[in-house]
């Protein structure tokens, strides 16, 4: 996995990584907060992504509006190397619609809950206690950039590190996800893999999410206890769905550069790549810079041709080719 790879198209493909940058904005602030079971209406999605919202209804989409708002921050600018001030500020941004404390760490103690399928819970780690918070912090921030200042360890094996021991400290009442996933989009491009900026990881991780919580369970366990635990199971995960982005990075980029029509872009994705079933977000995903009428309309071609079928109506409508 090459650092930088995607700078290589900065300058023939300016317009499509514009076209992607924006794609991959709204996927991670809807998939980032979708893991952590925050959802909001898809016509509410361009007011809260405006950077100035107006009439936020409820709190779902006052934390959807703050992801974005924190998101943004870091896209915007290069906020230098992790600091606490710098974990408070994205947590203070992410609850910045909100009412109630924000940007401080917690002020009691505080458990990681797994919640299972037939409705039981359990408590997969008891995080440092609030009093402790202050000291963890600095020491993990001071470990961390100590360890990226070096050559002795990949900075991607570091980055998988950091995620880990903030999701264990659980420094925050609220919002220990978020902001930990916010904290690795912000190293990842310091040490030059930004490919976060054109294929979201985030929606990798929401569309694993199973996996993702597996691994965090793997590699936490035993955290507390001298160092017993294992980083490689979580370590893994993540350097997998980095390469996921970069091989869905190299697919957008190949498909908004080859030849033939916008509707022959279209048709090729849906009859030789597209899932099944799939979505016209999917198409949408796949195949940036095209609209969802060209997209409508191909696939009313296809499927008067009976080359593919839809199921259900409306925005629940998914598709898939006949005989697949």
């Amino acid at each position: 996995m090459a650092a930088g790879a995607e700078a290589r198209h900065v300058d023939q493909l300016p317009q499509l990584l514009v076209t992607l940058q924006k794609q991959a904005r709204i996927e991670s602030v809807t998939a980032s907060s979708a893991i952590e079971g925050v959802h909001v209406a898809d016509a509410r999605v361009p007011n809260l992504l405006s950077g100035n919202p107006q009439r936020i209804r409820n709190r779902s989409e006052a934390e959807f509006a703050g992801y974005s708002a924190a998101l943004d921050y870091l896209n915007q600018q290069d906020p230098g190397e992790l600091t606490v001030g710098l974990v408070l500020h994205l947590h203070r941004l992410l609850f910045s619609f909100t009412d109630g404390r924000c940007g401080h760490f917690k002020a009691e103690d505080n458990l990681v809950i797994d919640r299972h399928p037939d409705g039981s819970t359990s408590t997969r780690v008891a995080p440092v206690g609030w009093q402790e918070t202050p000291f963890y912090m600095d020491e993990f921030v001071a470990r961390t950039n100590t360890a990226l200042r070096g050559d002795e360890t990949h900075p991607l094996l570091i980055i998988a590190a950091v995620a880990l021991d903030l999701l264990c400290i659980h420094p925050f009442t609220d919002g220990n996800g978020r902001v930990a996933r916010l904290a690795t989009t912000h190293l990842l491009q310091r040490s030059g893999y930004g490919v976060g900026k054109y294929v979201s990881v985030e929606q990798l991780i929401y569309e694993t999410k199973d996996e993702y919580y597996q691994a965090l369970q793997a590699s936490t366990k035993s955290w507390f206890d001298d160092g017993q635990h294992t980083v490689w199971p979580w370590t893994g995960y993540l350097l997998g769905r980095l390469a996921a982005a970069h091989t869905r990075f190299g697919t957008r980029v190949a498909a908004g550069t080859s030849g033939g029509t916008k509707q022959d872009r279209v048709r090729d994705f849906v009859l030789l790549h597209a899932p099944t079933p799939f979505t016209i977000a999917d198409i949408r995903r796949a195949v940036p810079g095209i609209s969802d009428n060209t997209i409508r309309l191909v696939l009313g071609e296809l499927r008067n041709q009976e080359l593919i079928a839809n199921d259900g109506t409306g925005r629940s409508a998914s598709w898939h080719c006949v005989g697949a």
